[in-house]
């Protein structure tokens, strides 16, 4: 035991001086005479994808890669933000991207990376309890709890249909068919759309309408059957990508000068011999291959342009995918007379709380407790969230317009009476980021795994990675890790001479029916693991 505190004492001073020294830019100039800067693969991002890729490169005993990020810090979509404060002051740190480990381990199961990863860096979680909510309308509280059985009795109905669709080769469909012929049929039941949208919707950013049962049901299997079925929400103070940034820390070094962050890569040019990246900033790389981790929304709207232009069924794969956008809301409120908050009647213990709009599905609809045991008591920090439509409206409009309109709900839930004014307000746009545009990815319905794997595939020496190019874990933060480990063990291959682990992604230019094989479901097309397997089950 004391060997083992003495290693994790000596991997957090590691960091804690690492974290210190990225804050500064490295130059990244021209070489002499105009030339570009050389390496032997650039990685393009530093979030979950680049820093697993990177530290794979790492470990096949390849050093010469540069690593390339918009942002000022490690963590991409992982990315948290000061909000509030306590009772001395000083500010909490809230999640706006992602915030959960989703699926651990089960005996007898493997375990998740993520997981893995976030107990070797003592990242402090909590179990969220979804057991632990109540139901609201305009009305007020309002039990309808027993539809959460009845949605759960027909998706055990919509799950076995979705296998049988994948090993029988039957057309894919929409989840909201699969729903309607397992008999749950929200229609204009506000209370069911609620349930199904803290179901469905709140997990995938998207509708039933717009989301694949097929592969809806593969994504959830690969994590939570895989896995197991545990969600833990992360609160801890430092930030969810100070892992991220840990692992960073154990292949580079204070101001590595093979880190550039702060750096806007405009465009790439790629070939059978290699790939040249340009900066805005008139900088730029030659390296003889390079792993693009930009998320799909970057992608989808042009942001980087690419020489020669990307083929159509390379586009077609790119826009095949959607991009969801899950934006959380943060309030911070002041205790009442005696030190409670109101949403804490009749119990403090209550995690969730759900609210059926009489007129509009997905209209604020969930509300999460931080003040719960085991979160950040006496913190006062309620928060909603919405998806999709929804947040592309909040995003777009005023925070004091968003802020009414939240605080209407509240008070319809709780009386006006009873509901102060928040001392603190805030929440992200992640729509309109232009190094982002969204949250994460999801698989609409037709989409076939061919169509898929042309988004996943490579051109010439530029490989593509991220959370949107996992078959099996797409908007998972561990498909984002097995992405970019994937990319870097053949582009490893390719360097160290390893002919079985070089090979081309597979790639399809044409593609008939959206229908996908039994056959279809191997490692050339990003599948690895089956969806059928039960240990967190």
């Amino acid at each position: 035991m004391a060997s083992s505190l003495s290693c994790k004492k000596v991997l957090l001073l590691s960091l804690a001086l690492f974290q210190s020294a990225i804050v500064a830019k490295p130059l990244f100039p021209r070489g002499q005479n105009g030339t570009c800067t050389k390496t032997k693969v650039a990685v393009l991002g530093a979030g979950m994808t680049g820093i697993a890729a990177a530290q794979t490169l790492h470990n096949n005993s390849i050093s010469d890669f540069i690593i390339v990020d918009v942002n000022d810090y490690i963590g991409g979509r992982v990315k948290h933000t000061n909000f509030g404060k306590d009772a001395n002051g000083n500010p909490y740190v809230v999640e706006l991207g992602a915030n959960w480990v989703q699926g651990l381990v089960s005996p007898g199961g493997p375990e998740n990376p993520i997981w893995t990863l976030a107990q070797k860096w003592g990242i402090n979680n909590t179990y969220s309890n979804y057991s632990s909510i109540l139901t609201y309308d305009q009305t007020g509280f309002v039990d309808y709890s027993s539809y959460f059985d009845d949605y759960n009795n027909a998706y055990s109905v919509l799950e076995q249909e979705a296998g049988t669709i994948l090993t029988q080769n039957y057309q894919d469909r929409t989840m909201r068919t699969g729903f309607s012929i397992a008999d749950w049929k929200p229609k204009k039941d506000v209370q069911k759309q609620a349930v199904e949208w803290w179901n469905f919707d709140f997990e995938y950013a998207y509708s039933p309408e717009q989301s694949s049962q097929t592969w809806a049901v593969v994504n959830y299997n690969t994590s939570f059957y895989q896995y197991s079925e545990a969600n833990n929400f992360v609160w801890d103070q430092r930030g969810y990508n100070y892992f991220i940034q840990g692992e960073a820390s154990t292949f580079l070094s204070p101001n590595d000068t093979r880190l550039h962050l702060s750096t806007n890569v405009t465009s790439i040019t790629y070939t059978n011999n290699g790939v040249t990246i340009t900066n805005d900033d008139g900088s730029c790389i030659e390296a003889d291959y390079a792993i693009c981790t930009f998320s799909l929304g970057v992608l989808q709207n042009d942001i980087v342009s690419f020489t020669p232009a990307l083929p159509a069924w390379k586009q077609t794969g790119i826009e095949g995918m959607q991009m969801g956008t899950y934006t959380k809301i943060f309030l911070q409120f002041p205790p009442s007379s005696d030190g409670t908050y109101f949403w804490e009647t009749p119990t403090a213990d209550t995690q969730f709380y759900l609210y059926a709009d009489p007129t509009e599905r997905g209209w604020y609809p969930v509300f999460q407790s931080l003040t719960a045991p085991g979160f950040l008591p006496d913190s006062g920090i309620f928060f909603v969230t919405v998806v999709s439509a929804q947040s592309y409206r909040a995003e777009q409009q005023s925070d004091d317009a968003t802020l009414a309109e939240v605080m209407a709900v509240l008070k319809k839930m709780f009386g006006e009476e009873n509901v102060p004014e928040p001392i603190d307000f805030l929440y992200p746009r992640w729509s309109t980021e232009s190094w982002a545009y969204g949250s994460y990815s999801n698989w609409p319905p037709g989409m076939s795994l061919e169509t898929h794997q042309n988004l996943r595939a490579n051109l010439g020496r530029l490989w593509f990675a991220g959370e949107a190019t996992s078959a099996e874990y797409f908007g998972f933060l561990q498909g984002a890790y097995f992405e970019g480990q994937a990319a870097g063990n053949t582009i490893a291959g390719c360097i160290n001479g390893n002919k079985t682990e070089c090979k081309n992604e597979a790639s399809y230019e044409v593609i008939r029916g959206c229908t996908t094989s039994e056959r279809q479901l191997t490692p050339n097309n990003g599948w690895f693991v089956s969806s059928m397997e039960t240990y967190g089950f």
